[in-house]
């Protein structure tokens, strides 16, 4: 069993700050015997060892990242922290309604907790509540959200306010968006600042990290053996926690694709964001399948994503995931198009990343090859930053053979629409995907999508929220 090393990603926004270039833990080097070995230096990796090392302190927990902590999807995200209330009518496709609850109760409650953990351990990673707004940019897409309203109705919560069309406008600073609802309990961060600061907790709390150590070869067994170019461990249970590039892995590749998605930095322009009304700190995305993402900083630039959607054949993770020319295009014209006023504002920074995207965009947590001590968590489909505490979580009950509320979550072991082989995933993929921006660009200019587009458009997997 082989995971495959990739050059690193280009650098983002986030960890070109000098405080996210802070100290790095050396190789892996010799060899080592260990109660659980983790996979993986992102944010469910981290979350994995603080919650192993909570629950059992003596427990010698070590953690091997191919870059460093914060290197892929968690540093280069667009730091939304978002509940999983948007997501409610899936969950309710294979959860009944106590399970349902409990998993949407405990993604809200991760992000307060995620505010009160950066405060107790004075990280800065710019964690801002300022609550998040879902809007419709085009007359198709009004109301998109009544489905997940009355799914969260039935569950006896209202996360949601709804918001008229010059409330939108005002709050967003953008005539564009022509209605809208708002969760208040959302936020945003500085994603490469909190993996650098809970990679320092997990130092503290004696978690033994090693970066630069790309894992090179996996031999299951009792115990699991890992080997890297300079060192080798025996681990007890093995936990991958490698996000997208858990697609190396022929069983895991069949359960999600990795897609890109791409953003642009602005300039700081604190007083043109004032003018425009976008003075709150709300994080806004809108309701197109390749959705659009954006959120202002602490020194007033616009960070504006877009779920672009490329893919690569065989999904090996290269320069589509890393700065993809033609996604960028795509994501600075919707920035222009959302923003027209700031039409003159220059670009800082651009990049593409790795989303490892299933089909409804929740993710999934089991056993690789029916081995009981190699354990994953994989899917997280863009919205991985809050939800990633209950992932580590659950891969810490697993790893540690308990019996919870976490290890019987009915995220473990589920039952998942697979993608199929290549060529046909490339293919195939390729051709839904163009047939998504086909649609989508018409009924942004007002006009009908064809209807081979609007047909085609039905086979891409689900996007951030749920539709009615």
């Amino acid at each position: 069993m082989k995971l495959t090393l990739t050059p690193p990603l280009k650098p983002s926004y986030w960890m070109d700050s000098p405080a996210s270039k802070a100290a790095v833990s050396p190789p892996l080097k010799g060899r080592h015997q260990v109660d659980v070995l983790i996979v993986g230096g992102g944010f469910v990796g981290l979350w994995t060892a603080m919650t192993l090392k909570q629950l059992e302190p003596d427990a010698r927990v070590m953690l091997l990242e191919q870059d460093v902590c914060g290197g892929g999807a968690s540093g280069r995200n667009g730091g939304f922290v978002m509940s999983w209330w948007p997501k409610i009518g899936t969950l309710r496709s294979f959860c009944d309604e106590r399970q349902a609850r409990f998993l949407g109760d405990s993604a809200e409650r991760a992000i307060y907790e995620l505010g009160e953990f950066c405060a107790e351990h004075g990280i800065d990673a710019h964690f801002r509540q300022s609550g998040w707004l879902w809007t419709a940019t085009t007359p198709q897409h009004v109301d998109t959200w009544n489905g997940t309203l009355a799914a969260c109705e039935r569950l006896g919560v209202q996360p949601f306010e709804r918001l008229d069309a010059a409330e939108v406008a005002r709050r967003t600073g953008s005539s564009v968006h022509l209605a809208g609802v708002f969760e208040r309990s959302n936020a945003t961060v500085q994603p490469a600042l909190l993996a650098r600061g809970m990679r320092r907790v997990a130092l503290a709390r004696g978690v033994e990290i090693h970066e630069h150590s790309g894992v090179t070869g996996i031999s299951p067994g009792e115990p699991v053996r890992v080997t890297t170019a300079q060192g080798q461990v025996e681990a007890t249970n093995l936990v991958l926690t490698t996000n997208a590039w858990a697609a190396a892995l022929p069983e895991l590749a069949q359960l999600m694709v990795p897609v890109n998605s791409s953003i642009v930095v602005t300039e700081a322009v604190p007083e043109r964001l004032a003018e425009a009304g976008w003075s709150g700190g709300e994080a806004i995305t809108d309701s197109q399948l390749m959705v659009d993402y954006y959120r202002t900083t602490r020194d007033g630039r616009i960070a504006f994503g877009k779920g672009t959607g490329a893919i690569a054949y065989g999904s090996r993770i290269g320069q589509v995931f890393s700065e993809d020319p033609a996604s960028l295009l795509l994501t600075e014209a919707d920035l222009r198009r959302t923003y027209p006023m700031l039409g003159d504002v220059g670009l800082t920074h651009r990049w593409s990343g790795p989303i490892d995207r299933t089909y409804d965009s929740l993710p999934i947590f089991g056993r690789l090859g029916g081995q009981a001590n190699i354990h994953y968590g994989i899917g997280w489909s863009g919205n991985g930053v809050g939800p990633s505490r209950l992932g580590g979580r659950i891969l810490a009950s697993l790893a540690l053979g308990r019996d919870d509320q976490w290890s019987r979550c009915p995220l473990v072991e589920r039952q998942c629409r697979r993608f199929p082989p290549e060529p046909l995933r490339y293919i195939g993929g390729s051709m839904v995907r163009n047939a998504v921006i086909r649609k989508e660009r018409a009924e942004l200019a007002g006009a009908t999508p064809a209807a081979l587009d609007r047909m085609l458009a039905r086979f891409a997997p689900a996007g951030l929220e749920d539709k009615s």
